[in-house]
């Protein structure tokens, strides 16, 4: 594939979705936004984790899985570029923090099945933030299924994404992950920082980090 398909990843609450669209907006590229508050479990799920954590999983990998197939067939291979409020990674992210070893084999399983011959992003935009940023942007959006996430969850989420980012960057080499600090910058607010992650966008797509 060698259409742009950019990917913005991070933790709950970093900006994902904004920011996301603001490069949709920018570079006029087709904004696919990842489906949370359809998620019937996802209430159920920060309430008791260990009780409908397999639900919540499950739900949000097939639609995910859904999303892309359609992705690739009316959008990727017409030539048409993509932006999206997440990667699939991050479905194995949450598994593996979320679900028992028993429950994540077969989640493990299912999701490779799934999701080998889908389209993978040629870019990733990894957000990232300290609690206390993420805290803040969660109650401002005031999404009601959110109110019960607890610190600790959220902390080792954030443990698990660096983790995880850090063993993606080895196994993809080719694969740019342009990392932006969400405490240092309000790209929501300051246009001049939103200017400059559109600049270090366009460095990795037209520098020839990644070509057409």
């Amino acid at each position: 594939m060698n259409t742009h398909f950019i990917a913005v990843e991070g933790p709950i609450g970093v900006g994902k979705s904004s920011l996301a669209k603001a490069i949709s907006e920018h570079f006029q590229y087709h904004l696919l936004n990842e489906i949370v508050g359809e998620n019937p479990f996802l209430s159920k799920f920060y309430d008791n984790i260990d009780e409908w954590s397999f639900q919540t999983e499950m739900f949000f990998l097939c639609n995910r899985f859904k999303q892309l197939e359609d992705i690739q067939n009316d959008y990727l291979q017409k030539s048409r570029p993509v932006v999206a409020d997440y990667h699939m990674f991050k479905n194995l992210i949450f598994a593996h923090r979320t679900l028992k070893t028993e429950h994540y084999h077969k989640y493990h399983q299912i999701f490779h099945l799934l999701t080998n011959d889908l389209p993978q992003p040629n870019i990733v935009i990894y957000l990232h933030a300290n609690l206390d940023t993420l805290f803040k942007r969660i109650s401002k959006r005031g999404r009601a299924f959110e109110k019960n996430i607890s610190p600790m969850y959220l902390e080792n989420l954030c443990s698990d994404y660096e983790n995880y980012l850090a063993n993606f960057e080895k196994e993809h080499p080719n694969t740019p992950v342009l990392r932006l600090n969400g405490d240092e910058i309000d790209f929501v607010e300051n246009k001049d920082d939103l200017k400059n992650i559109f600049t270090q966008i366009e460095n990795l797509l037209f520098k020839g980090v990644i070509t057409e």
